[in-house]
């Protein structure tokens, strides 16, 4: 799973999440840092309000939260999310001994992006790659 870290520098530079049945979140700074949350069609579910949007929680996973702000949680792409984020930039992922090794081009030149978990790697390039827009 992507960490919390990694996914706070897409965020920053620039990746937008748009909420969806399956999608994995933290909400940082409510000492929750290490609860991972699933977005489901019963229990977790995205609220589009004219406020804004919210996540809700209808009861039955975390008595002490009704919603909180999209913008104060933190998405954890999965692996498939972050290769499809990197779209015509991602050539292919290799294992390399104990890493895993995305290969992408950025900024015309293909780069390696190394780490323990392929999802690591996918978001190294990707944020790689956000950096260069």
């Amino acid at each position: 799973m992507l960490s919390l870290d990694l996914a706070q520098l897409l965020r920053d530079a620039g990746l937008r999440w748009r909420p969806a049945t399956g999608d994995r979140f933290v909400i940082p700074d409510r000492d929750m840092d290490d609860d991972v949350f699933v977005l489901s069609d019963m229990t977790i579910e995205v609220h589009d309000l004219p406020e804004g949007t919210v996540i809700g929680f209808n009861g039955t996973t975390q008595w002490a939260i009704d919603d909180v702000e999209k913008d104060e949680a933190i998405w954890l792409p999965r692996e498939d999310q972050l290769r499809g984020l990197l779209g015509r930039a991602f050539h292919r992922l290799e294992r390399q001994g104990d890493a895993y090794v995305v290969v992408a081009s950025v900024e015309g030149t293909e780069r390696l992006f190394g780490a323990g978990e392929p999802e690591e790697a996918y978001a190294r390039a990707l944020l790689s790659l956000l950096r260069s827009l």
